[in-house]
């Protein structure tokens, strides 16, 4: 059998001088490679045509490399995983996959591996079926497992092999993170066999990887005898007890039988391929997955949210206030590569704030000279010089209307033209700071979210007087500082902390008639939320949230907030407030509640969330519903698996289960 090249859209495949099989990996009308349906059954015409030339001797080997500059398998196109409607027919489609890898493992002559950029998913499992893995030390070379995060696991028998490069230890520990390693570190693990220095380097070591027909070693007798029984139950019981510090059962349920299918086959990997696919089938077809398949899909919308024809590139930045919200934005944008000015009228602050960035510096930089470049970024600027050079600005003071108006009167005049203005505030109005400025409509929002670190998402304010391009290069801004940007309309609240706010307080309201706070929290948890409101309350801040409260129409005084707050117990930060706090966690007493009230509880606590986020979608705060669920998940930690307030109110109601599109 001869192939056509021609007939590929997907793949090309040839044959050099020396007999080595080179199959391209390069996807039409694509900026990344996906294992989607046509690209899988490519490659298997191929690995069909490869076969016959290995047994004939035509062929001395092959090597699957990718055609894209900056990346090499991002996994299984998941748009596809929504045409499987059956367990049956996810068992039958990756059967099929696995058959054609389980033919690349077995071909008679050497299958070299080819990778730079990014490897992960099902583009793992392919390599994992070649003979021999060649990636490059390139810092976007990133191999891994994310399908937990989508509420599966790997389904081309990834689980087996990866647990025979690496040992159980090592496979599970990367199948259940769901998080990207470097390749030095999957060398370590035996999920590599060599690296390279950088993608001009791969065609020859793969060549002669080919001529010397090399092959991987699998993991060592001391790493694979924990895959033998007692040791594997051990190690499972273990692995469930850390994952359970994590995530519930009921709410993720892929890390468990995960773990369930390693504690029973995980002595025997041939068996683990065959049981794979039956344990992963009712996994891809659960409501769970089909939110955080939905999940994914919103956070690529938030990503588009940047029109992707701007040519602008920010480079410097420069933040007025060096308090905790200032600091760590200006820690962040450092992070992301800029060059930051940290202005504030309070030396003492302005130290403190540019020393704390020092974790996330040594958590972000893994060596001295890129933790070192990183503070060289970070530039004390009490004084503001840097005003003049930035193309962001980003005020981040007190939240105080006149202050702030007094500030950006003053800066619109010393900015470079095309710089952005742009003002953190959390609660007033655009209109209004911008109202003493010659040019209102340079003025934009960008909202960020404490820890700023962590959190993702930034709104991006647009007033009734912004200009649209200043919008569209601060969310070009966010994106380029690693975060998700969501354009919001300039009302009070903007979307999260007007859909946050009656949700916090109908909790405290609760709380003034006698309901145990401890009960409030954990039923919210219950429901799937990540904290409870009254614990968020105190995170938070309760003199903010008063001051969040005042502003949008919810009077707090004489309430126990207020009382709080009058006495000086502000949560977290002062050590008490609705909880005391111990080391940074609250102090909380033994669970005495039914799960079922919980349940019915914590359903009855998120009523305000829905409600309100139903309003702003009618009110147009943001441009759809797929927005406002991507807003409340990424800005407060909405439970993920039920796929955004407005997709768990579909999905309540009996409406079909749409994935975002």
């Amino acid at each position: 059998m001869t192939l056509d090249s021609a007939s590929l859209k997907d793949w090309r495949y040839e044959v050099d001088r020396e007999g080595i099989g080179w199959a391209t990996f390069d996807r039409e009308d694509s900026s990344a490679n996906a294992l989607g349906r046509r690209p899988l059954e490519e490659l298997g015409r191929i690995i069909e045509v490869v076969e016959r030339a290995g047994r004939s001797g035509a062929i001395k080997g092959l090597v699957i490399i990718s055609g894209k500059p900056k990346g090499f398998i991002v996994g299984a196109d998941i748009n596809e995983f929504e045409k499987l409607t059956t367990e049956a027919d996810v068992i039958a489609q990756v059967s099929m996959v696995n058959a054609m890898l389980e033919r690349i493992e077995k071909l008679p002559i050497p299958v070299v591996a080819a990778v730079h950029g990014v490897c992960v998913g099902g583009g793992l499992e392919l390599i994992l079926a070649c003979h021999y893995r060649i990636a490059t030390r390139d810092p976007s070379t990133k191999v891994g497992f994310p399908e937990v995060k989508l509420g599966i696991f790997p389904g081309f028998n990834g689980t087996a092999r990866s647990i025979r490069q690496a040992g159980p230890m090592a496979a599970m520990n990367i199948m259940l993170s769901g998080s990207f390693i470097s390749a030095s570190a999957a060398k370590g693990m035996g999920l590599i066999d060599e690296l390279v220095a950088g993608p001009d380097s791969l065609h020859w070591a793969a060549r002669k990887a080919v001529l010397q027909g090399r092959k991987s070693k699998p993991a060592g007798f001391a790493k694979a005898a924990l895959g033998k029984w007692p040791a594997r139950l051990a190690l499972a019981k273990k692995m469930r007890s850390e994952v359970a510090k994590k995530a519930n059962e009921d709410h993720y349920p892929a890390p468990y039988r995960l773990i369930d299918l390693f504690e029973k086959h995980g002595g025997d990997l041939e068996a683990m391929k065959q049981a794979e696919p039956i344990a992963f089938a009712p996994m891809l077809m659960s409501p769970q997955s089909k939110s955080l398949r939905r999940v994914f899909k919103l956070s690529e919308a938030l990503k588009a949210q940047a029109p992707k024809s701007i040519k602008w590139k920010p480079t410097h930045v420069h933040v007025i206030g060096a308090g905790t919200m200032g600091a760590d934005i200006a820690g962040v944008c450092v992070a992301a590569g800029m060059e930051v000015t940290l202005q504030d009228i309070s030396p003492v602050q302005l130290e403190a704030g540019i020393k704390a960035q020092g974790k996330l510096f040594a958590k972000k930089f893994k060596t001295k000279a890129t933790r070192d470049a990183a503070k060289a970024r970070l530039i004390a600027d009490p004084d503001g010089k840097g005003v003049s050079r930035a193309d962001v600005v980003i005020e981040a003071i007190v939240e105080r209307l006149d202050i702030k108006q007094a500030l950006f009167s003053d800066l619109e005049s010393k900015v470079k033209p095309g710089a952005v203005l742009a003002t953190n505030t959390s609660s007033l109005k655009l209109a209004d700071i911008s109202q003493p400025m010659r040019e209102p409509s340079r003025l934009i929002g960008l909202h960020f979210f404490s820890p700023v670190a962590l959190m993702p998402l930034v709104e991006v304010v647009q007033g009734e007087a912004t200009n649209s391009g200043e919008v569209e290069k601060g969310a070009a801004f966010v994106t380029a500082i690693g975060k998700f940007p969501l354009i919001t309309k300039d009302v009070p609240g903007f979307l999260v902390n007007k859909v946050l706010t009656p949700y916090m307080f109908a909790a405290m309201a609760r709380l003034e008639k006698g309901e145990d706070k401890e009960k409030i929290d954990e039923a919210v948890r219950t429901f799937g939320m990540p904290m409870g409101p009254i614990e968020l309350a105190d995170s938070v801040g309760l003199d903010i949230c008063a001051h969040v409260a005042r502003i949008l129409g919810q009077d707090p005084s004489g309430s126990r907030l207020d009382s709080l707050v009058k006495a000086g117990k502000l949560g977290k930060k002062s050590g008490e407030g609705f909880y005391k706090w111990v080391d940074g966690k609250p102090q909380k007493g033994t669970n005495t509640w039914s799960k079922e009230e919980l349940q019915r509880l914590g359903r009855e606590l998120v009523s305000p969330i829905i409600e309100e986020a139903q309003k702003s979608l009618d009110e147009g705060v943001v441009a759809s519903s797929d927005l406002v669920d991507a807003g409340m998940i990424f800005g407060t930690g909405f439970a993920p698996f039920r796929g955004g307030p407005l997709y768990f109110k579909e999905q309540e109601a009996g409406k079909p289960a749409q994935v975002a599109a």
